[in-house]
């Protein structure tokens, strides 16, 4: 188990409105990850920090934070509003590059449901600073056109008895030119709340982050 180097609540201004969320950087991590939530959740999604807990264990830090205050929440559009929620994914990644310990790893994006495709939208402008990408649950093809412009690697989990999310996934993938693998989890319903499916999204969204983040010592000394 990694050993933990900091863990604090943080606060990311984005143009005025102000956005909660935790940072955890594990000792010697080799990269970290942006959550980005869906339908209307928030940093405290039960399923996302799990997930965050099991990238930690593994040596990757972690950014959770709230893509839309409690007004703005509130109002259920905004959660539909995909250019909205990449914005302020932008605004947490200029965010975390001032953040010592954290600023100069690299990036992974994990996206659940609307969040998804605001990852998605994200890792499309943001390019080649973004190395992976991770799909749970996720509406991908609420990304339009910018999933043609998406570069970094791409892992979609999908439950096997989402059977719409299944058919939107596959679409999506159609339209992507990266590196992009479906993933499906038998059985597995959109929460994946039967025993083991969460933890099985979890290992998987570690390898993906895993393989694409750690850092190669030999390029790195080069």
């Amino acid at each position: 188990m990694a050993v933990l180097s900091l863990s604090r609540d943080i606060e990311i201004d984005a143009a005025g409105v102000r956005l909660g969320g935790a940072l955890v950087v594990p000792a010697d991590a080799s990269g970290v990850v942006l959550f980005a939530h869906g339908s209307g959740s928030s940093r405290y999604s039960p399923r996302n920090r799990m997930v965050s807990e099991r990238l930690n264990e593994g040596g990757l830090a972690t950014l959770l934070f709230d893509l839309l205050d409690d007004r703005e929440a509130r109002d259920r559009r905004n959660v539909f509003d995909i250019g909205l929620l990449a914005e302020r994914l932008l605004r947490a990644r200029n965010w975390l590059r001032t953040e010592p310990g954290a600023g100069d790893l690299p990036v992974g994006l994990f996206g659940a449901s609307t969040g998804a495709a605001a990852a998605l939208v994200a890792a499309a402008t943001l390019e080649a600073e973004i190395e992976a990408v991770v799909s749970r649950g996720g509406r991908p093809d609420l990304a339009g056109r910018s999933l043609a412009r998406v570069s970094a690697p791409t892992l979609l989990i999908v439950g096997g008895e989402d059977h719409e999310v299944v058919a939107l996934n596959q679409q999506a993938m159609r339209q992507m030119h990266c590196h992009v693998e479906l993933s499906i989890v038998p059985g597995a319903g959109h929460l994946f709340e039967n025993p083991g499916e969460l933890e099985e999204v979890a290992d998987e969204a570690f390898n993906w982050f895993h393989g694409h983040l750690a850092r190669d010592p030999i390029h790195e000394s080069a």
